[in-house]
């Protein structure tokens, strides 16, 4: 997945309205905790089938707050020099170890406890 044109479009977004002096690595991380908890809050009180429902119901408040999320994330790893697509795929090798299939198969438990 390619997000540079997403990341010109938000940077361009942010410089018209001179907000980069506010985007430090900690108000980024704040803000992605924020809208994850937003995005959490629609979901709130729902059993697996209400959040089935509620997730036709309520979809553009979810791509909402899932772009949220994404902008303030993209905005992070831009200022922190951080390749996105690199730390997936270094994470995912990592989370291999850590979980191989014969072991975490069907189980959702921590690492610690296979």
């Amino acid at each position: 997945m390619d997000l540079t044109t997403a990341l010109e479009a938000i940077k361009r977004f942010r410089d018209e309205r001179n907000w980069a002096q506010f985007h430090h690595p900690k108000e980024l991380a704040n803000a992605i905790s924020i809208e994850a908890s937003e995005l959490m809050e629609i979901f709130l009180w729902k059993d697996k089938e209400e959040s089935k429902l509620l997730e036709q119901q309520k979809r553009q408040e979810v791509v909402d707050e899932v772009a949220d999320i994404a902008t303030y994330l993209l905005l992070l790893c831009d200022r922190m020099e951080i390749d996105l697509d690199q730390a997936i795929l270094e994470k995912v090798e990592k989370n291999g170890r850590k979980y191989p299939v014969d072991k975490s198969q069907g189980i959702s438990d921590k690492y610690t406890e296979l």
